[in-house]
């Protein structure tokens, strides 16, 4: 059964999201500091995707867009320096409930940027998780959380505008910009970083997160914008809000505070929602013009 593009898109996504989720579960295994975590996984997604950009050939596509994959590789490098200091710095529940406003970000950079237009629900949906990030901004050891909060917010919002940036400018490599964002990550990195003094059980944890999982669900997830909105795809950050949550929580037994679990429902119900009015609208255009193929 050959998949419509649409269909194609939700898989590459789902499978990128899920991937992802296990991002905050390896910084936590690899028990050590966050600019070390951020050298190490920087280098080695430049190494593996490096190589395979030139085998592949792809180098010479930045010709195309150089400017544009710049801005992106700069995106990327900060959203996992962001994120890997985020959860050095606060319990991984409120990073990733955090992160799942990526959507909204979205859809606010969609709008100022390439002119998409706001619906009535995405700002509704925006006012009421502001009051849902308030609760975990606000609640118990918040305090002591609060710049790993910001960091979170910060990377949220560095995904939404990559995520409208590669949706402008669709001819932009994914594996490349990954493969660059990865080194500026890891140069920044360096002279904060102790990349030497760590054991052969935390060199394999940095090399599965380096050379396989993380390379494996930034490009994945990148691809995704070719098939569906930026919007879209930033919604899917809801699966790693719930299974970043539980693997954390249920290996290694870091327990979510009460305003994080009751900020992150209001946020994820609010999101969700959101999601199912815009599939429902989609579905009635759809029908009403049954020719119409969305990008």
């Amino acid at each position: 059964m050959q998949l419509s593009s649409y269909q194609r898109g939700l898989l590459i996504v789902i499978l990128g999201v899920v991937c992802l989720s296990f991002d905050g579960l390896l910084i936590r295994l690899s028990d050590t500091d966050g600019w070390t975590i951020v050298f190490w996984r920087g280098i080695l997604m430049f190494c593996v995707l490096g190589v395979l950009c030139s085998v592949s050939k792809r180098l010479p596509t930045l010709r195309s867009n150089p400017f544009s994959s710049l801005a992106s590789a700069i995106l990327l490098g900060l959203i996992s320096s962001l994120f890997v200091l985020a959860v050095m710095n606060a319990n991984v529940a409120n990073v990733v409930v955090i992160l799942s406003t990526a959507p909204l970000f979205a859809a606010l950079f969609s709008r100022i940027f390439l002119g998409e237009k706001v619906a009535l629900r995405t700002l509704v949906a925006i006012a009421v998780c502001m009051l849902g990030m308030g609760l975990v901004f606000m609640g118990e050891g918040a305090m002591g959380m609060l710049v790993g909060n910001l960091y979170a917010l910060a990377a949220a919002a560095a995904i939404g505008g990559n995520l409208t940036l590669l949706r402008r400018y669709p001819a932009i490599d994914p594996m490349t910009v990954v493969a660059g964002g990865g080194l500026l990550s890891a140069t920044v990195a360096l002279p904060m970083a102790s990349p030497l003094d760590l054991d052969a059980q935390r060199y394999g944890v940095l090399a599965l997160m380096g050379l396989v999982q993380m390379p494996l669900a930034t490009v994945l997830i990148n691809s995704a914008t070719r098939y569906l909105s930026s919007t879209e795809v930033a919604l899917f950050y809801l699966v790693e809000t719930a299974l970043g949550t539980l693997w954390v929580w249920w290996l290694l037994g870091e327990t979510p505070t009460t305003s994080t679990l009751l900020g992150g429902g209001v946020v994820i119900l609010v999101l969700v929602l959101h999601a199912w009015i815009g599939l429902r609208l989609e579905r009635q255009r759809l029908q009403l013009y049954p020719g119409f193929v969305g990008k």
